[in-house]
């Protein structure tokens, strides 16, 4: 049976801090010594869980979001940190914060995962980025790639059959909200996957950003299993084919997860 992330939060936020210690922190310490006092910035740091695990690591951790539940969330999983002085934590759009005002120094290393897909405008978050980063500064990134079975996150949906249906949400916008809508979805989840749809990225798009913005990649990983899936559905991860990795655009439907080391460019 499929654990539900979005019911209890703090199973979700363990979660999120253990699969950030068995894969995130390891694929990110392959390029870089995750040192005493290293800055990292998490954009979308959700209710704390994978800064946790960083600031563990002895990371100096600040954490932007935007949602008000998750931010009142995380100041209690950080509570300790922020006590400590090893953690910052900001309720603001990232656009909006101002080195020198809110935080005092750029950083080593920004953390987004499961972040990329839902910005509307990925230049242009990429484009503001580079501000935050120390020279030779580097971004991990994870994301699903938008054509995967489950690219659309409809497993939020409230059908059972919907949440378990994959590839549907790749059907025309206006096919795609009328199933949802015959199912009995309501506005606001019809809505939360509509704008999914809108921000989803495949592997392709994502790499012609981030050339597009001056970084270049240090390290990639395809995974046939997204980590995540042992706590979702009981299944360990498992990384892509070597043949599959290698065809573009199959590789999308495919590859349930993509793990990115990429670094700034002078």
């Amino acid at each position: 049976m499929a654990f539900d992330f979005h019911k209890d939060k703090q199973t979700y936020i363990k979660y999120q801090y253990e699969n950030a210690k068995r894969y995130v922190i390891p694929f990110i310490e392959n390029k870089i010594d995750l040192k005493k006092g290293l800055r990292v910035l998490e954009i979308g740091c959700a209710e704390g869980g994978v800064l946790k695990a960083f600031i563990e690591k002895g990371c100096h951790g600040t954490g932007v979001e935007l949602m008000p539940a998750r931010y009142e969330m995380a100041i209690k999983t950080l509570e300790p940190e922020v006590a400590s002085g090893n953690c910052q934590l900001l309720y603001k759009n990232i656009y909006d914060v101002v080195i020198g005002e809110d935080i005092h120094d750029k950083f080593d290393l920004i953390i987004l995962k499961d972040v990329i897909e839902h910005i509307h405008d990925q230049d242009k978050v990429l484009h503001k980025l580079r501000e935050f980063l120390k020279e030779n500064g580097s971004i991990f990134f994870g994301f699903p790639p938008w054509q995967m079975p489950f690219g659309g996150h409809q497993q939020i949906a409230k059908s059972k059959f919907l949440s378990k249906l994959p590839y549907y949400h790749l059907l025309p916008m206006f096919m795609y909200k009328a199933v949802l809508k015959m199912f009995g979805e309501s506005k606001r989840t019809i809505d939360d996957l509509a704008e999914i749809k809108e921000t989803g990225i495949s592997i392709e798009k994502f790499e012609r950003i981030i050339k597009r913005n001056n970084y270049r990649i240090l390290k990639r990983t395809y995974y046939l299993i997204n980590p995540i899936y042992i706590y979702k559905f009981g299944l360990k991860a498992k990384k892509q084919n070597g043949i599959i990795k290698k065809i573009p655009y199959l590789r999308n439907f495919l590859t349930t997860c993509m793990y990115y080391l990429v670094q700034k460019k002078a």
